[in-house]
């Protein structure tokens, strides 16, 4: 039995292409989603209760987040805080 249902990878791709998820996907990422794992993942699934086909068995799985962020961060971490910590502001 697939760890998941075919039904859920249809689901996950549809949503996968819909215009609310790649808007956001390219707002938050700067590139369109890549939805087609989805499908491949539906097709395989459904091959395998067609057919119980060794290579459709076991479906791809999404990459974790952690694996997909890979970016530099904007500001430079300090170790120990500013010599003039404790002045007042400039008004």
């Amino acid at each position: 039995q697939p760890p998941r249902s075919c039904e859920d990878y249809w689901w996950e791709w549809k949503h996968c292409r819909g215009l609310r998820h790649a808007f956001h996907h390219y707002y938050a990422h700067g590139e369109l989603p890549a939805c087609g794992r989805w499908k491949e993942d539906y097709e395989a699934c459904r091959a395998w209760e067609r057919d119980r086909s060794p290579a459709a068995k076991v479906p791809h799985a999404p990459p974790p987040v952690m694996d997909r962020e890979k970016h530099t961060p904007v500001w430079r971490l300090r170790r120990t805080p500013p010599p003039d910590w404790y002045l007042p502001l400039d008004q």
